[in-house]
């Protein structure tokens, strides 16, 4: 089973994608609008849940990775 929250590949103009099972809710820049994203979807401890592979899966780049470069 697949965790239920996936943030994707970085675009081309930095941020990357989040969808909740399947659907896309936003493009967030930094673990801080992450946070607000899933907070406003419901999952009010979200800090809690960045690292837990189980709720979140980090497609297309390093986790908590949100621009280009070394920064």
């Amino acid at each position: 089973m697949s965790a239920p929250i996936v943030v994707h590949g970085l675009s081309h103009t930095g941020g990357r994608a989040v969808t909740i099972n399947d659907e896309i809710v936003g493009l967030v820049y930094d673990d801080w609008g992450l946070i607000e994203l899933l907070r406003w979807a419901g999952l009010y401890d979200a800090e809690h849940y960045l690292e837990d592979a189980h709720w979140i899966e980090w497609r297309g780049g390093w986790p908590r990775r949100y621009r280009w470069g070394y920064s």
